[in-house]
């Protein structure tokens, strides 16, 4: 089972994957995809640490995300993954132009060969206006583009607004 879970900022998407994945009363590995570059992001990072169950895995893996999915995956277990598009930023300010081609190729190839429940957050970018700066387009664009792949391979596609979850496909787990 693959769940994409989007939603803007605040919207309550990363609540709703932990709801989630206690609900399934499975064990659950947590894959965390931030770096802290500044204080505010490690108060955000630390944030996120209170709100998780302390019996919970935690691994951190800002851009090799495919390869720990393959390593860490097994039946009766929950991947829980967030979020994407901070992996995203983090393959876009590599200095290997194709390193984000790549690696999103990887993550969508392997996604479907996985025993693991897998429950992906990312943030929605494609609702505002578009970006004027060059790096902000690749980014909206690119991450657009993996969430439509995304949403074909997920079982499961829920958008976040205001702390409500909307089914875009598949049942609400």
């Amino acid at each position: 089972m693959i769940q994409l879970i989007l939603g803007g900022a605040r919207s309550g998407k990363s609540r709703l994957a932990e709801q989630t994945a206690q609900n399934l009363k499975r064990p659950v590995i947590y894959i965390a995809t931030a770096q802290a570059w500044d204080a505010e992001m490690q108060e955000r990072i630390e944030h996120h640490q209170q709100q998780r169950p302390a019996e919970w895995a935690l691994h951190e893996e800002p851009l090799l995300l495919a390869g720990l999915l393959r390593r860490i995956d097994q039946a009766g277990q929950t991947i829980l993954v967030d979020c994407l598009t901070l992996w995203m930023s983090n393959l876009l300010m590599q200095d290997d132009p194709e390193l984000q081609q790549k690696e999103c190729e990887k993550l969508l190839s392997i996604l479907p060969t996985l025993q693991s429940h897998i429950i992906l957050v990312s943030n929605e970018t494609g609702l505002g206006v578009v970006p004027m700066g060059q790096i902000s387009r690749k980014f909206v664009d690119e991450t657009g583009r993996l969430h439509q792949k995304l949403g074909q391979i997920a079982d499961n596609v829920i958008f976040c607004v205001a702390g409500f979850p909307m089914i875009l496909k598949g049942d609400k787990q």
